[in-house]
């Protein structure tokens, strides 16, 4: 466990909480605007946040009906809120799924020399569906398929990302010698999905590689998180749950051979916060009653796969739905656990069950005053169930004003946060080793080709 926590800001459209769009204290109408988000940005910046995070999914989905949900490319606007900010880390999810390996390395390489060197890139193999028609594909791989893609493909963007020495660039201008391309290295990478010539062109990234971050519950998700992944994110509704999950990646990474320090677990949390718990519950409800159930359902079914009718809202969830969910095995279906503990325990109507999900899609609502939420974040990082948190304000901009605000000054009265940056880098916010290229091996190095003669 870390002497101190690390906090993640999830930066999602209007707010975590479905129904945020809809209430005064948030502003869809700015979504698509990038000084919005570089307000989020310095909002965290200014609290010392070790990071900003943009998810997506590559697809429209109907779901826009009834949730601000149309967003921007991710990897784009990092780079614009990069020229906004100077020490956040810069986070940003793209599948393994549908780019190629050359242009993900180039972006993100772009990215982590325009930040220099605040990049960081959550790996996703992609869990819908409907993404593949937009890519020219019948069929969506199954999990098995884009996990073995997923790996070659990692594979790939290391080699490039290590393609160029430290100290490649030569800049000679005397004898007109601008690189030592000794010392530029092709990836020559020929497997069973990718051939991969290479180099980059782009020279190794201020990190030497961006930060990887990765979310996968399922077997093959923790597999591959503990082989890969430098921060994890991840979704607990108990204490005891988010304990099993953090012991047994850690124990995966130590037999990977990997420092198990060098893989940072930060569940997710959406903090409701008022002035007392009393007023924090009433700001939920508030949430939740503009809440539209038609979207809540198709979001439950998104989730687990599980179909509840509408005509039966103030009726019990039927538990016999969720029986099978702890043989679930594919990552899409991992939330289904989370999703069955709240049935079993819980007990919940059809519309409670929606409300306990619309404000974080099954992450963990921390529902009182700045003091309680405190306590939480506290319990948890102290009992072995996280490194640090990615925080999901219920709306934006105001939730995290309001975490940044209220709760951040507790935790640094604790001493579980650090009161100003110490390092320049992602990677140095949170306490990860640069990454050793695989070049600097020599005999790697005359097996890799030796040196780049140029294009053919």
């Amino acid at each position: 466990m870390a002497e101190q926590l690390h906090l993640n800001a999830f930066i999602f459209p209007a707010g975590h909480h479905e129904a945020a769009w809809r209430h005064p204290a948030t502003q869809p109408e700015r979504i698509h605007d990038a000084d919005y988000f570089h307000q989020i940005a310095r909002t965290a910046e200014d609290a010392a946040f070790d990071a900003v995070f943009l998810a997506d999914m590559p697809v429209l989905t109907p779901n826009v009906a009834h949730n601000a949900v149309g967003v921007l490319e991710p990897i784009t606007l990092l780079a614009s809120i990069a020229a906004a900010t100077s020490r956040i880390g810069l986070i940003a999810t793209a599948s393994t799924t549908y780019y190629e390996p050359y242009n993900l390395a180039r972006l993100f390489a772009s990215v982590d020399h325009l930040s220099k060197g605040r990049a960081g890139w959550n790996v996703v193999t992609t869990v819908s569906d409907l993404v593949a028609a937009n890519y020219g594909l019948d069929v969506h791989p199954d999990a098995a398929d884009r996990y073995a893609r997923a790996t070659e493909f990692l594979d790939v963007v290391t080699k490039l990302w290590d393609g160029w020495d430290e100290d490649a660039i030569v800049l000679d201008r005397a004898g007109g010698r601008y690189a030592d391309i000794a010392r530029i290295h092709p990836a020559d990478h020929t497997g069973p999905r990718f051939h991969v010539r290479g180099p980059l062109d782009v020279p190794r990234s201020p990190q030497g590689r961006p930060v990887l971050v990765q979310a996968g519950a399922s077997n093959e998700g923790r597999s591959f998180a503990a082989r890969f992944a430098e921060v994890i994110f991840t979704a607990h509704q108990r204490l005891e749950d988010g304990q099993a999950f953090y012991a047994d990646i850690k124990d995966r990474a130590t037999r990977f051979g990997r420092i198990p320090s060098e893989v940072v677990i930060l569940p997710g949390i959406s903090p409701f916060i008022g002035d007392t718990e009393t007023t924090a519950l009433e700001l939920e409800r508030e949430f939740n009653e503009l809440t539209v159930p038609e979207y809540g359902l198709r979001q439950l079914e998104q989730l687990t796969g599980v179909r509840l009718s509408e005509a039966a809202l103030d009726g019990p969830v039927p538990e016999e739905l969720f029986r099978d969910a702890g043989n679930v095995t594919d990552n899409a279906r991992s939330r289904l656990q989370v999703v069955a503990g709240i049935v079993e325990r819980e007990r919940p109507t059809v519309r409670r069950l929606l409300h306990r999900l619309a404000g974080a899609r099954g992450h963990r609502v921390l529902t009182g005053a700045a003091e309680q939420v405190a306590d939480a974040i506290e319990e948890w990082f102290r009992q072995g169930a996280a490194d640090g948190f990615n925080v999901m304000p219920p709306f934006y901009p105001g939730g995290l004003e309001l975490f940044t605000s209220r709760v951040v000054p507790l935790l640094r009265e604790r001493g579980l946060f650090r009161d100003e940056y110490t390092g320049a880098t992602l990677r140095e916010h949170l306490g990860l080793s640069r990454p050793r290229s695989r070049f600097e091996d020599e005999a790697h190095v005359a097996s890799a080709g030796a040196e780049y003669p140029g294009p053919a």
